[in-house]
Order: structure tokens, then C-alpha cells, then sequence
């Protein structure tokens, strides 16, 4: 007797998004399909041990500048207007809309239907749609994959149209260049076309949850997160290039995800069904984990160079980009939370790469450092690492991820400040950066030395360590912890010149202070007061 075929196909087709007459379409193909079709169309290739090489192009980053979102009565006075949230008129916003959906007409389509958020009570459906076949896996590997029941009758919550061989005009539809991606948050409706960085998708999901969670008072949350033995949550905010992704898979902690969450009353969830790690330079000895992935069937390898005979990749050479990345779905990871969801957290890191070389290792916060902290998101870029940078640049993003936070940023930690009162937990502030001096002077911290100091902060061997209060930030540095030595708990001890190091430090904490004006007139006294400190 003939199994029955699983249907996988919603019955809530793509005529519901204004999508017609198209060629052929593809719905919910598994990664083998997608792999043939990527390289039956040239757009990819499979590389030693499997993974698929796909190149972006021009754009190998998020295009911040070509992010919008629609000004409408709806969302319009819960929005944060200004650099990161740029409005683009009903107008502008429906006329790309149409011109896209007579793009995609008489086109092969990969239709992807997916969750967003592990928690039931919380998730969103996504649908993707897209033209390009790796483009849909990836959105499968970054997602959350419905069971083959749930396929048939699936109606989303949010959508997104994506087309990366599309073009905008600019003086035609109001863009800023050829690349678009545009957001109706009241519809739940994203636009991308113009660029093949397959991270837009992503973020713009994020972005979209971002905007909804508040207000079901759960705090979305840009970081990752994981489980000790005890049952005891950490999560870790950071900038990319800070280590979260690599701290975070910690093979001694369960992980359950690796860059975006959500903490509501009940704890700790992950948006995503897959990680997305920065691979530039990464080792196998460093960080086995993620580089086994980077050698595996399922693995998206974005510009990553490699070998065009033997197919070996060289996660060494930038030469396509310093932006290397390698998609792939979450249980790639041994040791890896399936539900996707753990308890309200105990501890809470946030993690900075200070180029400068002047912020201690780890820190302990008190609440009200805590928000400072949060709302100014620093870390440092370095030579090399984007163009015209040839000395260290601070950069603050707030609530580490600004482009992706759609309501102002206060809404956000001041829901931060809430959960860690009713739950007590404690806050770290980590430097993964510099010592001994600044780029170019000192090292970078040693990540077995990074490593013993979170666990011993979130196993509780700090709690009873004496602390001293760092003379410019004061910041709560431990005395002393276990196996890494004393004087590298005090940056000012690691430099050779102290009078430089006093100079660095206090033209950080101007740009500290310089930084938080934005957020004086909406922040409590003691907040304002606790980022800074003169001895």
C-alpha cells in the first residue's frame, strides 16, 4: 500500500501577497533541493566536506542606510524616528511594492514557511519568499521549522518578499541607492531587493519582533543564551566581533541560541532555529564547534574563500570580505537546548571589544551601571575591519543592536531594569578587547582567560571576592580569580606606560559621556551618574 505524500504546501497561496503568475513554485524543499538548484543556477558551490559557498556581491553587510520603515498612522507615534528608523511614505512604499510583485511574476520562487520565537505562546509565522534557492535555505536554517502537519494550513503573521536580483531606481523610488528593504510593521510586511546579504532576512525579522514583544511585556533581546548543569540561565549581549556567538557555545552550558531572545515572565526563549556565526579567522582550536560546522552538509559559507580544485575552504582569507559567515541550523551545535527555551535568567554579560585597552577584563555592574551600560552598547572597531578605519573607533549601539530596535531605546531598558529587579539576577560587563594597551600597542585578551573569568562569575565563585572600584568607569573589578593572574584583573597593571593609560581612559569616558546625552532628559539621576566615575 502507498504511503499518503505529505502536504507542504499552505492552501493560503501567494495570491494573498499580491504574487501572481509566477513560474514554477517551490515550497518548504528541504536542503538537498535547495542545494541543487542553488548550483544548477550558478549560484553557489559545494565545498570540501559539504558545505555550500555562496557570494553576496557588492553588499557583504547589512545596508543601514537603505533601511525604512513605512509611515503610518497605526505605528507612526510608537516609532524611534531618526538615523536608524527612517520613514518612507504610503506612496513610495506602494509603488516599490507593486513594481517588486510584477518582478517576481513568470519566476521560479522558493517559498519557505517557518516560526519565529521557540516559546508557543509568543511566536510569530513567517513566510519567506524569495527568487533565489540559497536564499530560502538560509531562512530555513535561521528559523524555526513547523512540523509537516502544521504546513498545509499555515497562514503568516509577517511576510517577506524578497528579491536580491531586483534593483531600485533611486531617483525614481526615493531609495537611496539600488538596494531597498522596506517595512510595513502594521501589515508585517518586509520588502528586500537589491542586495544578496542574506543577514537582511534575518534582521528584519528580528526587527519585526522587536516591535511586537514590548508590548506582551516580553523584552526582545539582541544576545545569546545558555544553560549551566543547575539549571541557571546566562545570556550575553555583544556587537559582532565581541565573542558572543563563540562564548556562548561553551561546552561545559547547554546552549540554547545564539543571537537573538526574549525574556518574558516565564524566561528565557529563542527566535531562531539557527545560528549565524562571523567565521573570519576562526580556528579549529579556538572554537571546534563552530568550525566543524563550516566543514558540513546544511552549512551556508557566505563569502568564504576556497580552494577552486580540492574545494578546501581558507576561513583566513578576507579577501572577499571581512564578513565572513556560515549559517546553519542550531543542532549543528552539540550540546544544544531543543526547545529552544530555559528559565529567567541568573546572569546577565555584556560583552565589549575595547580596542583601547582601557576597561577591565570583567567587572561587576550594580543595577544602575547596568542600564548605562545597556543603553550605550559599546565597543571598539578596528583597523581592518571596515574601510577608512585605521585606528581604533568607539562605536555605541544601544541596547546592542540599535538598527534593530524599532521603539526608542528606553522602552527596552527600562524593561532590562524591571526583569533584573524581580529576578535579582547579576550583571557582568566583560572586555573581550585589548591589553596592555591600545590596537596596534597591547594583545587581545586571552579567550582562556575570558573563559575562566564568565565561568567563574556566572558559577558564583566571584560573589564573595573582594572588588576595587575602577578610578574612570567605577566599575566593581574583582581582586583576584581562579586561574587567570591578578594583574591582568587591572588593565592600568598590564601597560607599560601608566600615564597613557590614564590619558586613554579618560578620553573613553568622554566619548562615554558625549554618547549618553541622547538618553539624559529620559534616564533617572542615578543612572546618568553611574557610568562614570572620578576617583
Amino acid at each position: 500500500m502507498a504511503s499518503e505524500k505529505t502536504v507542504t504546501r499552505s492552501s493560503y497561496g501567494l495570491g494573498k501577497h499580491g504574487v501572481v503568475n509566477t513560474a514554477t513554485q517551490h515550497w518548504n524543499l528541504g536542503a538537498e533541493a535547495l542545494y541543487e538548484a542553488t548550483v544548477r543556477r550558478g549560484l553557489g558551490t559545494v565545498t570540501k566536506g559539504g558545505a555550500l559557498a555562496c557570494q553576496t556581491g557588492k553588499y557583504t553587510g547589512r545596508s543601514p542606510n537603505d533601511k525604512f520603515i513605512l509611515e503610518e498612522p497605526k505605528t507612526k507615534e510608537s516609532i524611534w524616528w531618526g538615523k536608524v528608523n527612517r520613514p518612507i511614505s504610503q506612496d513610495r512604499f506602494d509603488r516599490l511594492h507593486t513594481m517588486l510583485s510584477v518582478y517576481l511574476q513568470n519566476r521560479d520562487l522558493y517559498i519557505q514557511d517557518l516560526y519565529a520565537g521557540a516559546d508557543p505562546a509568543h511566536r510569530i509565522k513567517v513566510r519567506v519568499v524569495s527568487e533565489s534557492p540559497w536564499h530560502a535555505l538560509f531562512a530555513r536554517n535561521m528559523f524555526i521549522r513547523p512540523p509537516a502537519e502544521d504546513l498545509a494550513n499555515f497562514v503568516p503573521d509577517a511576510t517577506i518578499l524578497h528579491a536580491p536580483f531586483m534593483n531600485a531606481v533611486p531617483e525614481r523610488d526615493g531609495t537611496n541607492s539600488e538596494c531597498f528593504v522596506l517595512a510595513d510593521l502594521a501589515r508585517k510586511l518586509v520588502l528586500i531587493g537589491g542586495t544578496q546579504y542574506a543577514g537582511e532576512i534575518k534582521k528584519s525579522v528580528f526587527g519585526m519582533m522587536n516591535y511586537i514583544l514590548p508590548e506582551k511585556g516580553v523584552l526582545p533581546m539582541h544576545c545569546s543564551a545558555n544553560i549551566g548543569q543547575q539549571g541557571d540561565v546566562a545570556v550575553f549581549f555583544g556587537l559582532s566581533g565581541t565573542g558572543k556567538t563563540t562564548l556562548s557555545a561553551d561546552g561545559t552550558r547547554t546552549l540554547i541560541g545564539d543571537d537573538e531572545h526574549g525574556w518574558s515572565d516565564n524566561g528565557v526563549f529563542n527566535f531562531e532555529g539557527g545560528c549565524y556565526a562571523k567565521v573570519i579567522n576562526l580556528s579549529q582550536e579556538a572554537e571546534p564547534e563552530i568550525y566543524a560546522t563550516t566543514r558540513r552538509f546544511g552549512t551556508i559559507l557566505e563569502n568564504v574563500v576556497f580552494d577552486p580544485f580540492t574545494r578546501e575552504v581558507d576561513l583566513f582569507d578576507g579577501s572577499l570580505a571581512e564578513n565572513t559567515r556560515a549559517s546553519y541550523p542550531i543542532d549543528f551545535i552539540p550540546n544544544v537546548e531543543p526547545t529552544g527555551m530555559g528559565g529567567l535568567p541568573k546572569n546577565i554579560v555584556m560583552l565589549t571589544a575595547d580596542a583601547f585597552g582601557v576597561l577591565p577584563p570583567i567587572s561587576e555592574l550594580t543595577p544602575d551601571q547596568a542600564m548605562y551600560h545597556f543603553l550605550s552598547g559599546y565597543t571598539a572597531r578596528v583597523a581592518g575591519t571596515e574601510r577608512g578605519v585605521t585606528e581604533p573607533q568607539a562605536t555605541f549601539s544601544t541596547c546592542f543592536g540599535a538598527p534593530f530596535m524599532p521603539r526608542h531605546p528606553t522602552v527596552y531598558a527600562k524593561m532590562l531594569g524591571e526583569k533584573m529587579a524581580k529576578t535579582g539576577a547579576r550583571c557582568w560587563l566583560v572586555n573581550t578587547g585589548w591589553s596592555g594597551g591600545q590596537y596596534g600597542v597591547g594583545k587581545r585578551m586571552s579567550i582562556q582567560y575570558t573563559r575562566a573569568m564568565l565561568r567563574a562569575a556566572i558559577e558564583g565563585k566571584l560573589a564573595s571576592v573582594a572588588r576595587v572600584q575602577d578610578p574612570n568607569f567605577g566599575l566593581l573589578v574583582p581582586e583576584n580569580c581562579p586561574d587567570v593572574p591578578n594583574d591582568v584583573l587591572q588593565p592600568k597593571t598590564t601597560w607599560s606606560d601608566g600615564s597613557a593609560y590614564d590619558e586613554t581612559a579618560r578620553n573613553l569616558r568622554g566619548l562615554f559621556q558625549d554618547n549618553f546625552k541622547q538618553f539624559e532628559t529620559d534616564v533617572s539621576d542615578d543612572i546618568k551618574k553611574a557610568g562614570i566615575y572620578a576617583a
